[in-house]
């Protein structure tokens, strides 16, 4: 038996398997180092590569050793410095042991720099949006016919090669040839039969006779070895038909207010949140649609480089933006088959006696709607009159309804993995 091993390397002389095992092992570290690097970066850079550094101490590997078997005695000469229950200073760093701190320099020792090496796009990305999801994402009803499922359905005497079912076109050349040759092989057995008994009895054998008998088995076997081993009849093909499968396709609205009260600041925040969540669903759902509402004191829908470049301006109504996703749900994204999820950003801040009117859309309308609503507000001030508003909704809804604070760029990462986290995850 031959063994044979692929020692291929890889681009830069890397083995694909030793380093997937060796970023399984530095999970952590890697997490870190990325939920480190979101929070540092601007919003263009946020989705590119990333250097991980990792301790010394965390790069040895746990040995077994032999150690001494048996009975033993040491004896240890005695200090003038220490005596039993005294607590020894940690000696000053630089001392040799280590090569990544600050310290004077010593002229012993030895010591090893922390190990740092480059992650990829892909790899960024995935330890990104690790344990995160779409709450509350379920299956919906029959959709239109651009989703089917290709199910087996019984066999069938015409198809294509790539369908033959071998087992089932042995069995079937099978039953032929024991249906076809039934008779032959009866006739055989009783020849065969009265041939041995004219052997046993030599005094009675009539050579002519058995002479017959041994052509006759030979036409009749000759006769069996024609028989095709396969015929096209005995061909049969899997049979697939199509069946329409329930759907799991969602879509998210993206609500951001661009209003004068957000400054640069908290847009480039809002902004950074929301680059957050599209690279995540275009990385994790291949089927989902993402609408762009910005508003001021009107609402208006928008592409994807208006929605984050636009410099476009005004006053603060909330309540404009809500009404927009209400009513693009009720002419495009029917609930029976849509998985609806909304996502706000804001500074909190809002035209006075529309935050009520706010709550009661929410209420009225969107809840009953939608599977998840997130609202962020982005400011480091106390809550504003909007917050409280929204404090009311989430006691009502309170599986499908969330709110959290942005108050730093320090605090956009953490929020939105709070957001999202699987529920599995949070249990644990």
């Amino acid at each position: 038996m031959s063994i044979i091993i692929d020692r291929r390397l890889n681009g830069k002389n890397k083995s694909t398997v030793n380093r997937q095992r060796f970023l399984q092992r530095y999970r952590k570290h890697i997490k870190k180092a990325v939920s480190e690097a979101v929070n540092g970066r601007s919003i263009t850079d946020v989705e590119s590569g990333s250097q991980v550094t990792i301790p010394s101490k965390d790069l040895n590997e746990p040995t077994f050793r032999h150690g001494q078997g048996g009975k033993f005695t040491h004896v240890h000469p005695g200090n003038k410095d220490f005596i039993k229950g005294d607590r020894i200073k940690r000696p000053p760093s630089g001392g040799g042991k280590g090569g990544s701190g600050s310290g004077q320099a010593s002229n012993s020792g030895d010591g090893m720099d922390e190990f740092t090496f480059q992650i990829n796009h892909d790899e960024f990305l995935e330890y990104m949006f690790d344990d995160l999801e779409l709450p509350n994402l379920v299956r919906k009803q029959m959709m239109d016919a651009q989703e089917f499922n290709m199910r087996q359905a019984g066999y069938t005497t015409d198809g294509s090669p790539d369908r033959l079912n071998i087992v089932r076109s042995l069995r079937s050349a099978h039953a032929r040839r024991i249906a076809l040759s039934g008779k032959d092989r009866r006739e055989i057995r009783q020849l065969k039969r009265e041939l041995r008994e004219m052997e046993v009895s030599p005094d009675e054998t009539d050579e002519s006779r058995a002479e017959e008998l041994r052509d006759k088995i030979r036409e009749l076997n000759g006769k069996l070895k024609r028989l095709p081993f396969i015929d096209e009849f005995d061909l049969k093909y899997n049979n697939y038909v199509k069946v329409p499968s329930p759907s799991n396709k969602a879509v998210m609205f993206c609500v951001m207010d661009v209003s004068g009260s957000m400054t640069q600041e908290i847009k480039d925040m809002a902004k950074r949140f929301f680059i957050l969540l599209y690279l995540f669903l275009q990385r994790n759902y291949k089927e989902i649609e993402v609408v762009f509402i910005r508003h001021h004191t009107a609402a208006k829908e928008v592409d994807e480089d208006d929605f984050f470049y636009s410099r476009e301006t005004g006053g603060t109504i909330v309540s404009s933006a809500l009404e927009l996703t209400h009513e693009t749900i009720s002419s495009r994204y029917s609930p029976k088959d849509w998985n609806i999820y909304v996502a706000q950003a804001s500074d909190g801040d809002n035209w006075e006696g529309d935050s009520s009117v706010c709550s009661k859309i929410l209420c009225n309308k969107l809840m009953p709607l939608v599977q998840y609503f997130s609202y962020v507000e982005i400011t480091d001030r106390q809550h504003q009159n909007l917050w409280r508003e929204y404090e009311s909704v989430q006691d009502q809804h309170p599986e499908s309804f969330a709110m959290q604070q942005i108050k730093s760029a320090n605090d956009i990462y953490p929020v939105f993995r709070e957001l999202f986290l699987k529920k599995t995850a949070k249990a644990n």
